[in-house]
C-alpha cells in the first residue's frame, strides 16, 4: 500500500507547489477538491469530473453515516468502488453538519448527540466512531472530529470550542492508530479551530503540529466573516504549522480567496460554490463569473470560453445554456457545472505552473484584478 506523503516541488515566496502521495494516486498542489457530499458531485459523471483534471474529491461522514450508512457502503467494497471514482478522496469529520445541519444536538466532552435531519433518527459521533465512519468509507485522507463555533461568538466560547477540538484531536489519532490508518496508506489531518482570535489559532496550531498528524487543515473560517479576517488568520496560522505538511483550507472558495490563500502557503482547497453556482445559472470562467439567466445572452451565439478543453464551455452557445437555464432544463445545471470545476481545475493548474516558473506575483496581480470583487 502506498503511504501518505506530501512532496514539496518547489516555491514562490509562500506559494507552494507539491503533490500529494495517496493510496489512490498522486495530487497536484495546490489542489481544488470539487464537493461530492453524498457520494456524487452533483450534476455530474464521476469520469467527467476527472476529466476535467480533478485528482481528489471531497466526501462527507454526516451524510454518508446517515444514508446509506458507512457499513451499507464498505460492505459494497468502499467509497471509491461505490461512487466509481479510482482517485483520491478526502472525507470531513461531520463536526460542522451537525452543528449547522442537525434539529436537536447535545454536545458533551464525550462526542455530540444529534437528531437526524432526514427522518428525525437519533445518533452518537464520538471522535473515535468518527475516525471509524471514515476507516469502512476507506477515504484517503481523513479529518479529525472538531465543534466549529458559529461566528461572531464570544471569546470564551470560541476558546472552549478550540479547546475542545484539541482534545478531540488526541482521541481521533488515538483511534486512527488502532484502526492501523498508516499501514492502509491512510492520513488523518488536524484541524486549527479559534474563530477570528489570533491568539487562539496560534495556540491551537502549535498544539496540534505536536501530534504527529499527516496534515493540517484551517477549519471555522469562511463561514461568513470578512476575507481581511480570513487572511489575517491565515497570516498568524501558518507560520506555525509544520512547512513539511500539506496545509488543507476547509470550504473555501471564491476564485479570489484561493488565489489569496495559495499566496500565503495553502496546498488544498473545497467548496460547494462552482457545484451550487451551476445549479443556479452561474458560469465561473477566465473572463470573469457570468450570470446565464440575464437576457442579455439570449442571442449570444458564443460559447462560454472557445479556448477551453471543457466541452462544456467551448461547445455550446451562451444563448442555448440561457434557455436551458430559463426553462428550469436539467441539462443547463450539468453543464454550467461542469464548466465551473473545469474553469476551478483551470485556476489551480494556472496558479502551479505560475509558482513553477516564478511568476506568482505577476500571475496573482492579474487575476486578483479579475476576481477581486468576488
Amino acid at each position: 500500500m502506498t503511504p501518505f506523503r506530501y512532496e514539496p516541488l518547489g516555491q514562490d515566496d509562500a506559494a507552494r507547489r507539491g503533490r500529494l502521495h495517496t493510496a489512490h494516486g498522486t495530487v497536484e498542489t495546490p489542489a481544488f477538491m470539487p464537493v461530492g457530499t453524498q457520494a456524487t458531485v452533483k450534476a455530474m459523471f464521476p469520469e467527467d469530473v476527472a476529466a476535467t483534471g480533478a485528482e481528489v474529491v471531497l466526501g462527507n461522514t454526516y451524510h454518508l453515516m446517515l444514508r446509506p450508512t458507512a457499513e451499507r457502503v464498505s460492505g459494497l467494497g468502499g467509497l471509491h468502488t461505490f461512487m466509481r471514482w479510482n482517485r483520491t478522496i478526502l472525507t470531513d469529520s461531520g463536526g460542522f453538519q451537525i452543528m449547522s445541519l442537525s434539529g436537536l444536538r447535545k454536545l458533551e466532552e464525550h462526542g455530540v448527540a444529534f437528531q437526524s435531519h432526514i427522518d428525525g433518527s437519533r445518533h452518537l459521533l464520538t471522535p473515535e466512531r468518527s475516525v471509524e465512519i471514515q476507516g469502512l468509507l476507506g477515504s484517503d485522507i481523513q479529518m479529525q472530529l472538531d465543534e466549529c463555533v458559529r461566528l461572531p461568538a464570544e471569546r470564551k466560547e470560541v476558546e472552549r470550542g478550540m479547546r475542545l477540538s484539541l482534545r478531540w484531536a488526541e482521541r481521533s489519532r488515538a483511534a486512527f492508530e488502532a484502526m492501523d490508518g498508516p499501514a492502509k496508506g491512510q492520513a488523518l489531518f488536524g484541524i486549527v479551530q479559534g474563530g477570528d482570535d489570533a491568539g487562539l489559532r496560534v495556540e491551537s496550531a502549535a498544539a496540534l503540529s505536536a501530534m504527529p498528524f499527516e496534515g493540517y487543515s484551517i477549519g471555522g473560517l469562511a463561514v461568513g466573516e470578512p476575507q481581511d479576517v480570513m487572511l489575517a488568520m491565515l497570516d498568524e496560522t501558518l507560520p506555525v504549522l509544520p512547512a513539511e505538511k500539506p496545509r488543507y483550507l476547509m470550504g473555501v472558495g471564491t476564485p479570489h480567496d484561493i488565489i489569496e490563500a495559495v499566496a500565503r502557503g495553502i496546498d488544498m482547497f473545497d467548496c460547494v460554490m462552482p457545484t451550487r453556482a451551476g445549479r443556479h445559472g452561474v458560469a465561473y470562467t477566465r473572463f470573469g463569473k457570468l450570470n446565464l439567466k440575464n437576457a442579455r445572452h439570449a442571442d449570444d451565439p458564443a460559447p462560454l470560453d472557445p479556448e477551453s478543453d471543457c466541452p462544456a464551455a467551448r461547445d455550446y452557445s451562451r444563448a442555448y445554456l440561457h434557455h436551458l437555464v430559463r426553462c428550469g432544463e436539467g441539462l443547463g445545471a450539468m453543464l454550467l457545472t461542469w464548466n465551473n470545476i473545469a474553469y476551478y481545475q483551470h485556476l489551480m493548474k494556472t496558479l502551479r505552473t505560475a509558482i513553477e516558473q516564478g511568476r506568482f506575483a505577476e500571475v496573482r496581480a492579474e487575476l486578483g484584478r479579475l476576481w477581486a470583487k468576488g
